[in-house]
Formats: C-alpha cells, structure tokens, sequence
C-alpha cells in the first residue's frame, strides 16, 4: 500500500485533502483512480490514516477518512545519529538507511578528520537534499514521522545538543570489551532518547573523544572489525531497533 504524509491540517474529521507534488504522483504515475486505499501520516503523532480515494481536482486528491491505525511503526525510543561528514555521496545513504531503520533524527557533525567543508550555502542545499531523502525514505519504510535531517553542527554542538539525552555512545576504536556494550545496548528501556556519535574516516580525534567523555558519553566497541564510517552508524541502529522491538 502506498503512503503520503500531509499536514495535520490537511486531516478534517472523515475527510484527508492530498496537496503538492503527490497529486501528480497519484495520478499519472501510480494511475490511481477512486476507491483505491492509501495510508496517510501526519508525520507527528505516528498513526496511521487509512484513506480512501474519493475524487480528483486540478490540484488535490479528496479521501475519505477509513479507520485511524494507532499501533504505528516508530520505535518505543528515540534514536538520534550524530553522523561525523563523510566523503562523496555516503550521507545519503547514511540518512536513507538510518530513517529506515527507526533514527528519529539525524545530526550531521563537522567532526575534526572530516574531508568535506561545507559553507553556509553549500550546507543549506545539502540538507535539502538530505531531508527529502528521509522523507522518500519515510515513505518507502511506512514510518509515521518523518525524521529531522538537522543543520550541520561542530563537535562541541553536538556534545552539548546531546547533554540531555538519557543513553549517549560513542563508538571507539579503542575501546574494548564486547560484553560492556552488551550491557549498554540491553540497558536501555522504552521512551529513552539514545544518542549515538560517529566518526568520519579515520574516527574522531582523540581530543574529541575525550571531550565526549567528560560529558559522560559513554564509548563502546563494534567489535574486532573497524568498519566503515557508512557501516558504523548502522549497526548500532540495527542493534537497537532489535533490542527495543524486543522488549
């Protein structure tokens, strides 16, 4: 089933008004045509609106309002990925991945070792680029929000954003000791905000490492292997979407 997200507003009682780009979509790419079901999210409280197909306008795609779906598909915590810059095109799939694996936002960091300097501009049009990403992604994986791409923060930034956060990791090369991340990753409960921190290529410095842990960021080894800064992130994702759809 296809899905859309619209704004809250666009959801009137026992009727959802489709605006934008998607009407083109609707109709002259899916072919869709009334009585057809799609599912509609608002991208704030999770649920979904199952909807059906009612008529075409120039510019709108009048539903009607089905049954509200409360169980949504968004994980029980919030997951923040502060994703060090990495090289060419690997945030997008960093962002795509990261929002299909359940990342409530995504924090790209300009972390010391980062080869890409992006001025004001040029970070402005990336996280357009970037944001539309996790909305295509939103969409393909049926989630009911669609993750924040924020605007490029530095080390210490990202440090502090992530202060109040209950669970803050730190993946590190250095780090040993399987069992303790383990215990880290099966500590956390339902409705805890989780921050997870990678690194660029070639990892974090060691002043920033450093700087993480005073702030009580707590670094965690992936293993043997040193993975990609792509791969990195990932894990830790698919581990905790895991661990919290276990619980």
């Amino acid at each position: 089933m296809y899905q859309f997200f619209v704004e809250p507003g666009q959801i009137r009682d026992k009727e959802v008004i489709i605006t934008g780009s998607d009407v083109n979509h609707i109709r002259n790419v899916l072919r869709m045509r009334p009585g057809e079901e799609i599912a509609v999210s608002n991208g704030i409280d999770g649920r979904e609106y199952r909807c059906g197909i009612e008529r075409f306008t120039e510019d709108e795609v009048i539903c009607t309002l089905r049954f509200v779906k409360e169980d949504g598909v968004e994980l029980p915590s919030r997951i923040f990925l502060f994703q060090a810059l990495p090289k060419a095109d690997k945030m997008e799939l960093i962002v795509q991945k990261a929002v299909e694996l359940g990342a409530y936002e995504v924090i790209p960091v300009a972390a010391r070792r980062c080869v890409v300097r992006l001025d004001a501009k040029k970070a402005a049009a990336k996280i357009g680029r970037w944001q539309g990403i996790a909305e295509a992604a939103a969409k393909q994986s049926k989630r009911g929000v669609i993750p924040n791409v924020h605007p490029v923060m530095n080390m210490r930034e990202a440090v502090a954003y992530a202060g109040t956060m209950d669970i803050r990791v730190i993946p590190y090369e250095l780090a040993e000791d399987m069992g303790h991340t383990r215990d880290v990753i099966g500590a956390v409960e339902p409705g805890k905000d989780i921050a997870v921190f990678i690194g660029p290529e070639g990892g974090f410095e060691e002043c920033e490492v450093q700087m993480a842990v005073e702030a009580g960021i707590e670094p965690i080894t992936l293993g043997k292997r040193i993975l990609r800064t792509e791969t990195a992130g990932l894990t830790v994702l698919s581990w905790l979407m895991y661990h919290l759809e276990s619980c």
